[in-house]
């Protein structure tokens, strides 16, 4: 039988258990603060750990910290231990009314290294419970909606960002949200890059590089904007840096087929041609599994991959 602490939960389930708008929940996981850590189908998905680290996230917000000033903190934790690079993914940050702590294993320490106390998870995982049980129940339950006045801050010129980019004519509107998101939050590495995106479509290739090099900057394990950093080395020439700018990010998201397509295609003009079609052969699996599988890139790289196989050995 599956426990609740077992399973995954999209976005709409995390924001039932959580209580939190399902907005929040996406523009925390855009703007690299905390989010779900796996991939199914195309979808991304939480884990039950995920889901400590979101209420966690929430518990700090709840008590008047704001996203950068826990990232701040949260840098600290990352030189004292240096192997996590997302702490609030993989460890259960808190505070005690004094100090801000993390639990590893179980076992809570201050960020200066103490020994603090100790949380218990039975609670989330009831809540975890009951909510995969209401919705094997009423499928259509919606998440609630949260009682809370929209923020005023970087979630609001974020999120007011996304939806002037998705229309026409709004480009200017749009880089105007994402530069007051950055003056409300200047550790917003997720605006850096949708500046960069910007830039990049109206032929700023310089500007471009600049904005993904500072969203690196502030989060290096977002895979947007080292994937879109790689495509204008590649562009400039740079295809040996290109190459491994997008190894970094097949390896931390490996589920990016476009990653994998663009390296093949960097691996290919460097010669190494077994790697290429290697890469080539991730990009067909993960867009074979896709609904509209059937597309110009995969045929494209199936005839690509068939070219290669034949030179692979060479």
């Amino acid at each position: 039988m599956t426990t609740a602490i077992e399973r995954e939960y999209g976005f709409a389930a995390a924001a039932r258990i959580l209580g939190l708008p399902e907005s929040k929940l996406r523009y925390w996981s855009q703007s690299g603060f905390v989010g779900p850590s796996l991939r199914r189908e195309g979808r991304q998905v939480y884990s039950f750990q995920d889901l400590v680290s979101a209420r966690a996230a929430k518990e700090l917000v709840e008590l008047g910290f704001q996203p950068a000033e826990i990232r701040k903190a949260l840098a600290e934790v990352r030189n004292k231990l240096p192997s996590v690079n997302r702490p609030l993914q993989k460890l259960r940050v808190a505070w005690d009314g004094s100090s801000l702590a993390l639990v590893e294993d179980g076992v809570t320490y201050e960020v200066s290294g103490q020994r603090c106390f100790d949380f218990g998870l039975s609670d989330l995982a009831e809540r975890a419970a009951e909510v995969l049980a209401l919705a094997s129940a009423r499928p259509e339950a919606k998440a609630a909606k949260s009682e809370a006045a929209p923020d005023e801050g970087a979630y609001h010129w974020f999120a007011s960002g996304l939806e002037k980019e998705a229309l026409p004519g709004e480009t200017a509107a749009a880089e105007e949200c994402y530069r007051k998101a950055l003056a409300s939050d200047p550790g917003l590495a997720a605006a850096h890059t949708n500046l960069g995106g910007l830039a990049y479509r109206r032929g700023d290739a310089g500007g471009a590089r600049a904005r993904f090099e500072a969203a690196l900057a502030l989060d290096p394990e977002q895979p947007e904007a080292r994937f879109n950093l790689a495509n204008i080395l590649y562009q400039q020439g740079e295809v040996d840096q290109a190459a491994s700018e997008l190894r970094r990010v097949v390896a931390q998201s490996p589920w990016f087929a476009d990653a994998h397509y663009n390296l093949a295609t960097a691996l290919e003009r460097l010669g190494s041609k077994r790697q290429a079609a290697l890469h080539l052969r991730h990009y067909v699996d993960l867009e074979s599994q896709k609904p509209d599988a059937e597309n110009t890139w995969l045929g494209e790289a199936r005839a690509r991959l068939g070219r290669l196989g034949s030179r692979a050995a060479d």
